[in-house]
């Protein structure tokens, strides 16, 4: 216990007295955040959205997902369109070599707006330990955060504000 603690950037410690008994203090710092989060595989990689964002997850027909000026997509979620974002787009990295073979959406929602986040798979639901980015790197734009897995890996805990918000343009666009 003492070690995890350590690792956290906390502390442990024991005073004793005879007669008196023991106390024992565990300090966590206040950066140390627990959060519910959903697990979702895109790209190969794990990323973590947090729950408090999340309003459903759907896989689309292919009659619900519509193109708008060519590149900006929507999809149409009972009678409703919302535009449709990718990490790739999110992050400005390369399309994927092929299209996605059974895209998911998960619908989120951040202050009234929302969008339709096109993941490859769900993993999975959790807590997660929110570590700070900026203080060990610097600011990421659309990461808020990252943890570290039951595995040891690294995921990156995805800024919703940052998608659902002013994120890519051609979000906006075809909002």
């Amino acid at each position: 216990v003492r070690k995890n603690i350590l690792a956290l950037g906390g502390t442990v410690s024991i005073e004793s007295a005879a007669g008196y008994g023991t106390v024992i203090s565990v300090r966590l710092p206040l950066t140390l955040a627990i959060m519910d989060g959903m697990s979702v595989r895109a790209g190969g990689e794990i990323y973590i959205v947090p729950l408090a964002t999340v309003v459903e997850s759907f896989q689309p027909r292919p009659a619900q997902v519509r193109t708008l000026g060519g590149t900006a997509r929507v999809v149409n979620v009972r009678g409703e369109y919302l535009p449709v974002a990718t990490l790739e787009e999110v992050f400005g990295m390369p399309p994927p070599d092929c299209p996605r073979h059974e895209p998911i959406m998960i619908v989120l929602r951040m202050q009234g707006a929302r969008v339709a986040l096109e993941v490859d798979e769900l993993v999975g639901q959790q807590q997660v330990v929110v570590k700070n980015l900026e203080r060990n790197y610097r600011r990421v734009p659309g990461i808020s955060g990252a943890t570290i897995m039951g595995d040891g890996r690294v995921a990156m805990i995805l800024d919703v504000a940052h998608i659902v918000g002013p994120g890519p343009q051609r979000l906006q666009k075809a909002a």
